[in-house]
């Protein structure tokens, strides 16, 4: 699947993420498909300006499939994030790796939702074990987010790290019984 980049500094930016965003295919068990997440950071870096990034976080919260109406709800809010956030665990077992863990979500917020698109881009679909020994919160310094944002947004991507780490470790112990 052939992916278009950003163009790089004195081009305005397009941003077409038909397939690099998360998608749900299938009948029977949803499968999702995501934005890689080098992908993702390398067209960070190609923009420049700070309007450009936030318009790219933006898109790729819009790119994120809706969540149900059933799943909006107070087991799957987070807290500790000053917009609404809910995150929709799905765990599969997954053979020798451990279980394997897949997300969805949403929120109020254009740039939370966008967050929660670089999340899913890192965790949704891995291991367990991989999830626990991913490190978030270098990524999105990486990615030169964490100057860009306010500190309340700051504290709710770390509390969404948070839930799905407390997410990946429940599925290892219920995985272990």
């Amino acid at each position: 699947m052939a992916r278009r980049k950003i163009p790089r500094k004195d081009a305005v930016p397009s941003i077409d993420l038909v397939d690099s965003a998360l998608y749900i295919k299938g009948d029977e068990e949803p499968q999702v498909t995501m934005a890689d997440i080098d992908e993702i950071i390398e067209n960070f870096s190609t923009l420049d300006v700070w309007d450009d990034r936030y318009r790219y976080l933006i898109e790729l919260g819009r790119e994120l499939p809706p969540l149900s109406l059933a799943a909006h709800n107070d087991a799957n809010k987070v807290q500790g994030c000053a917009s609404q956030v809910w995150l929709d665990t799905s765990v599969r077992p997954n053979g020798a790796s451990g279980p394997e863990l897949t997300f969805a979500g949403d929120s109020d917020a254009h740039i939370v939702r966008g967050l929660i698109a670089i999340l899913f881009a890192i965790f949704s679909g891995k291991p367990a074990k991989d999830i626990l020994s991913t490190d978030a919160l270098s990524l999105f310094e990486r990615m030169g987010l964490r100057e860009h944002l306010t500190p309340q947004r700051s504290n709710g991507f770390r509390a969404m790290v948070e839930r799905i780490r407390s997410d990946a470790r429940a599925a290892l112990a219920t995985a272990a019984v």
